[in-house]
């Protein structure tokens, strides 16, 4: 059975009313969730970024979903404090969080002053990193020296279970690279196909664990209203790597974003306001072979988007699935 997650966007939204979200988002029916875990917004029109690590402990203590989220170790957080961040709430919400470790994008990681690395080096850093906050989580004492530094660090606090440590990917190749090291993968919508090799890419390298799905969609009562949204917020997310990874600071994502002409936005946002063609979508992603699919409405305001889901789409996606 495909699960259905709501998709906490802290870019987006300020913290308080992103967990009135996520408790609302339980009430009405979704399965679970995750969130994004950002230093600064994408564009101005978003406007928001609040601390991810602060506002998990409080999603996790006022719901019981499982929550996780994508974060970035080796430049912004070292390694062996992303251990403790894990392992705490892995202890105070046993089996309930997970997070999916990433390479980085500029536009977060640029504020510690240090050189941004090419993509190659920014995975081998990211895999310098899965290694020691395994083995933190697994109770040894660290000393590392390569691409990051860890000096005889121990995590004195065990979950039981340890968290999954989740690969996000988007292309077949660098899936097939977390397979090496992730307890699951986590992707966001694209063409099928391209979703089909990412899903074979990862098991065929032997990866473990459920593949997710991240999806991004927009609607409201009228196409207009929705697709609006979506370009008013979602503009400066149409360009394929490098450009998130590489570009460094909100005034230049909006300078791109205002070369986006608005039906450019319907190839990264699902975007309909028929809640029918919605639910076909979703019914779409689940038979490619997702265990869980995270729902990211775009826009700011959630509330009625939880609420029409939750009574017109989520019910009949579970009766599919079951």
């Amino acid at each position: 059975m495909t699960r259905f997650g709501f998709h906490a966007s802290h870019e987006q939204i300020d913290p308080r009313t992103l967990l009135a979200d996520v408790q609302h988002a339980e009430a009405a029916g979704f399965d679970l969730a995750m969130c994004s875990d950002h230093f600064s917004p994408w564009t101005t029109s978003q406007g928001h970024s609040g601390y991810t690590w602060s506002w998990l402990g409080a999603a996790l203590a006022t719901t019981s979903l499982t929550v996780g989220c994508v974060s970035a170790p080796g430049q912004r957080y070292h390694p062996a404090v992303a251990a403790q961040k894990i392992a705490t709430l892995g202890v105070m919400f046993p089996d309930r969080f997970w997070v999916a470790l990433g390479s980085g994008e500029a536009s977060n990681e640029h504020i510690t002053g240090d050189a941004w690395p090419d993509k190659e080096t920014r995975m081998r850093r990211l895999e310098e990193c899965v290694e020691v906050i395994r083995a933190l989580l697994a109770g040894e004492e660290v000393t590392h020296r390569g691409l990051v530094t860890v000096d005889r660090a121990r995590v004195w606090e065990r979950a039981d279970p340890i968290p999954r440590l989740v690969g996000p990917a988007v292309s077949a190749q660098s899936a097939a690279r977390v397979a090496a090291w992730a307890d699951g993968l986590v992707t966001v919508n694209q063409p099928h196909d391209r979703l089909r090799e990412v899903i074979d890419a990862y098991r065929g390298a032997g990866g473990r664990g459920p593949v997710a799905l991240q999806l991004h969609l927009s609607w409201a009562p009228t196409d207009a209203e929705a697709l609006a949204i979506a370009h008013d917020q979602w503009a400066a997310n149409v360009f394929g790597p490098p450009v998130p990874w590489d570009t460094a600071t909100v005034e230049n994502f909006d300078a791109l974003a205002e070369q986006v002409p608005a039906d450019a936005v319907r190839h990264p946002v699902r975007v309909s306001a028929d809640l029918a063609e919605h639910r076909g979508w979703l019914e779409e992603y689940a038979d490619l072979g997702f265990d869980d699919i995270y729902l990211h409405h775009v826009g700011q305001e959630q509330t009625a988007f939880i609420d029409a889901f939750g009574e017109h789409v989520l019910p009949g996606l579970a009766g599919a699935h079951a």
